[in-house]
């Protein structure tokens, strides 16, 4: 009796032992990630971005084609953390949100942001029912709002100005500055040069004037044109992009023009998930 007791408890005392490392290891792991982090997310052909303040906050911005988030969040997200406080749907194309489908079976999201822009395609249905299902607020994106995410990173919205519920997706898309101190990143989903020269005529170049382009349309020829870059001036330009892929991006004339600027080009189709990663304010290292 007095051995079967003794191996009971020894029993415990070990599965005790193994939670408190486990939780150890969790607050290990949170504090090691405390920093600011932007990430440009290996999905193919498509877009998912991934952004954390110091304080936490965790917003997706689009979420990629479908069956590829997932693998990729695993990388920049705790195996312990199953919530995500924003995603932002830059517009309603599949290769922006399938993979939003994927998040919502697995994290609790507390808000969507959205252009306006509309698709009767079955994916995005299927994307505004799960949204409906889980009761998360839906809030429409529009140039003047400022999301603080705490620790210093703040995102401001530049577009769309207006209701953009009858223009294409690409026009309608939304365009966003991120900004933790001095290191400023522009984020313009697959918005057009229409688009861009409606930013242009909005905004100075203070405003806009940026170290990192997150490049239009997956370095498509319909963005980024030479006014726009002129003024955002970007240090480098990420690019999101698949390998090989039909529409043949990013094209030669959109490299041609950021190796004129003298942007560094990171493209994910060559290197993989770009992340950066700031320990402390003005001190960040981009892992390519």
């Amino acid at each position: 009796m007095f051995e079967r007791c003794k191996k009971y408890w020894l029993f415990l005392l070990v599965i005790l032992l193994l939670v408190a490392n486990i939780f150890i290891f969790y607050l290990d792991w949170q504090d090691s990630h405390r920093n600011f982090t932007f990430a440009m997310l290996d999905v193919g052909q498509g877009d998912a971005l991934f952004i954390e303040s110091p304080t936490g906050t965790q917003i997706l911005v689009d979420g990629g084609p479908p069956r590829k988030i997932l693998n990729q969040l695993s990388r920049v997200v705790s195996p312990f953390d199953r919530s995500i406080d924003a995603i932002i749907i830059t517009n309603p194309d599949a290769d922006h949100i399938a993979g939003f489908l994927d998040v919502l079976k697995i994290y609790k999201v507390d808000s969507v942001f959205e252009s306006g822009t509309l698709t009767d395609s079955k994916t995005y249905q299927n994307l505004k029912d799960e949204i409906n299902k889980n009761n998360i607020p839906s809030i429409l994106a529009r140039r003047g709002m400022k999301l603080n995410l705490g620790g210093g990173v703040f995102i401001d919205i530049l577009f769309p100005d207006r209701d953009v519920s009858s223009w294409s997706t690409n026009d309608g898309s939304i365009v966003a500055r991120l900004t933790y101190g001095d290191t400023k990143i522009m984020l313009t989903g697959d918005a057009s040069v229409k688009t861009e020269k409606i930013i242009l005529e909005e905004n100075s170049q203070e405003q806009l004037k940026s170290n990192i382009l997150k490049v239009g349309h997956h370095g498509s020829r319909t963005s980024t044109s030479l006014e726009f870059l002129k003024v955002i001036n970007p240090s480098y330009a990420f690019i999101s992009d698949g390998k090989d892929n039909k529409y043949g991006h990013p094209h030669k004339e959109i490299l041609d023009e950021l190796n004129q600027f003298g942007a560094k080009v990171l493209r994910t189709d060559l290197l993989g998930a770009i992340i950066m990663k700031c320990v402390k304010m003005n001190a960040c290292e981009i892992n390519r």
